[in-house]
């Protein structure tokens, strides 16, 4: 992979605050947050692998973003908590772009994967009598195969374009984490082209799926429509109720970030809703699945 300016070896990531005891509060914060993380997707996978009642598409989709969210936040939080309790606030060259790479690729995945999910639903709510066929296993497994090479190869595209830039300004990322609208300002030379790419990723890998899933509760509003008896309506539609909340989180926040004008832009603004999609969601997502989910509840009871 061609790089750009070698002189720059490594960045200094400014974090939240330079306020010592400020920081000690975000440790122990974040620290809570990571445990938590790790503690309930990894709960979450065990019991969709364990109990024969989970052994559906949709819980294979559900196990599936609790290992791409478990798999997110330890590219995200250990090196805060590192950041904020320690003087040396440096990242490698290396390790920033191995950073910037995996998150990349993770985010855009779990993009693609949220986006299937709604095709799931919208086949489990318009037809239900046929959902084993209709969403097999082996259809499932491409949809994830296909939302991991997707995620990753926009990922290699716009990792090897990003760091081929010179650094030549500055080395300091007024950030938690080696995020890309910061490292934007650190590099020199023209980045018209730059710009076009990051507008074909954000559409391809944002505003597509976004349309697939708008798409998808078009028709199943359209089918929930149809259903006569309230309660029949009522139990269809608590079926994509907690895929709703993720889709509004996690979209909403990464849409505030990358879809801004950049005369808009916030560092200070923009810090605290990106920790929400790396940090925050991946915790959430564990409960979001889970707290109204009585197969989940019963699978909880017989683990313990």
């Amino acid at each position: 992979m061609p790089m750009g300016n070698h002189t720059v070896t490594e960045f200094i990531l400014l974090g939240f605050t330079t306020d010592p005891v400020m920081q000690q509060v975000l440790f122990v914060a974040f620290l809570i947050m990571y445990v938590l993380t790790v503690a309930g997707n990894t709960t979450l996978m065990v019991l969709i692998c364990n109990d024969a009642r989970l052994h559906t598409p949709m819980y294979f989709f559900i196990g599936n973003l609790s290992f791409l969210d478990l798999w997110l936040s330890c590219v995200y939080t250990p090196k805060i908590l590192v950041t904020c309790i320690s003087d040396d606030k440096s990242i490698s060259f290396a390790g920033c772009l191995a950073q910037f790479f995996f998150s990349a690729g993770l985010d855009y995945t779990e993009c693609y994967l949220l986006a299937a999910m709604a095709y799931d639903r919208y086949v489990a709510i318009s037809k239900p009598l046929l959902y084993s066929q209709a969403m097999s296993i082996k259809l499932g497994a491409f949809l994830v195969i296909a939302s991991y090479l997707g995620g990753f190869i926009n990922s290699s595209i716009i990792t090897k374009k990003t760091f081929s830039f010179d650094f030549c300004k500055d080395n300091v990322i007024d950030d938690f984490f080696c995020d890309l609208l910061p490292l934007v300002k650190l590099a020199c030379g023209r980045k018209e082209g730059y710009q076009a790419l990051m507008y074909f990723l954000l559409s391809s890998n944002v505003i597509t799926p976004i349309a697939l899933i708008l798409a998808s509760y078009l028709f199943i509003i359209a089918t929930i429509l149809r259903i006569r008896s309230t309660q029949g309506r009522l139990k269809a539609f608590s079926t994509c109720s907690s895929h709703l909340v993720s889709v509004t989180l996690y979209y909403g926040s990464i849409l505030y970030i990358y879809s801004r004008p950049q005369t808009s832009y916030s560092l200070d603004t923009d810090k605290i809703v990106s920790t929400f999609y790396t940090v925050v969601f991946p915790m959430l997502n564990p409960l979001i699945y889970s707290l109204r989910n009585k197969d989940v509840k019963g699978a909880l009871n017989k683990l313990f």
